[in-house]
């Protein structure tokens, strides 16, 4: 009787132990980082389809999007810190509530525009410098198998996608590589966009296969994103798939472990 005794309280102190441990699982996952996959091309090179990251919930702090409504006693944002010019960030869509990840360009009160493909901030065009180019196989990509586009017009299945590679540098210094397909697309020409106060601007690096803050929500875009829908930021990547789901471990980038996000 003894030995069971001890055995049933063995179990029971094991139970309680993976009980405690989904718990404080649960709860970094909810208060600090959330993990998300990549399943489009808008941020190429800088994030594949397949990449797999945990986002930074606490960069900027507490907000609705960062803990339950049971757990925050505020219905908008604690700050920790401002968010920089350059980060990559995921944030709720304004009206879908979707996730979407992007590139930090446009803070509140700066005036954004495009003109002829350089991206210009302040009235200013931003530092550009050749990159070389970024070839992929023209194969359907992740589990939605989306078909990737090419500067290099049309091209057959399995045959070399080109873009061209360039290197951004931003104002405050903040380098990071961007594609490009063509100088003459719907959004490579565009108004002079003047961020609102306590909103934000965002673009995808894949510059021509990015719908972002360009776009009008009425279209499929994101308009301009209030500071309360920022999740968090993204700052490295933990492992990379190339296959159909992140569980097919032999397509795992071996090259993509751990990498830091530019």
């Amino acid at each position: 009787m003894a030995d069971q005794a001890k055995k049933q309280d063995g179990v029971w102190e094991w139970t309680k132990t993976i009980v405690y441990a989904l718990l404080l699982a649960g709860v970094i996952r909810t208060l600090f980082f959330q993990p998300f996959w990549i399943p489009s091309g808008s941020m190429k090179d800088t994030l594949l389809i397949g990449d797999f990251l945990f986002v930074n919930k606490m960069a900027y702090g507490y907000s609705r999007h960062s803990c339950p409504f049971s757990m925050c006693p505020f219905s908008g944002r604690i700050l920790a810190s401002e968010p920089e010019r350059g980060d990559v960030v995921v944030f709720k869509h304004p009206v879908s509530n979707e996730d979407f990840i992007k590139r930090l360009i446009g803070l509140p009160g700066d005036r954004i525009q495009m003109i002829n493909g350089v991206l210009n901030i302040n009235g200013e065009p931003v530092k550009l410098e050749p990159a070389g180019q970024f070839d992929e196989a023209y194969l359907p990509q992740g589990p939605i198998g989306n078909m990737p586009r090419c500067e290099n017009g049309l091209v057959g299945p399995g045959e070399i996608c080109i873009k061209t590679r360039m290197r951004e540098t931003l104002p405050n210094g903040v380098t990071h590589d961007i594609l490009n397909i063509d100088d003459n697309g719907f959004a490579d020409n565009t108004k002079v966009f003047t961020v609102p106060e306590g909103e934000y601007f965002f673009m995808g690096d894949n510059r021509d296969n990015s719908q972002d803050s360009r776009f009008p929500r009425t279209i499929g875009g994101v308009g301009y994103v209030p500071f309360e829908n920022l999740v968090g930021r993204a700052d490295r990547i933990m492992f990379s798939s190339a296959g159909r789901s992140i569980l097919a471990f032999w397509t795992w980038r071996k090259d993509r472990y751990f990498k830091a996000i530019e």
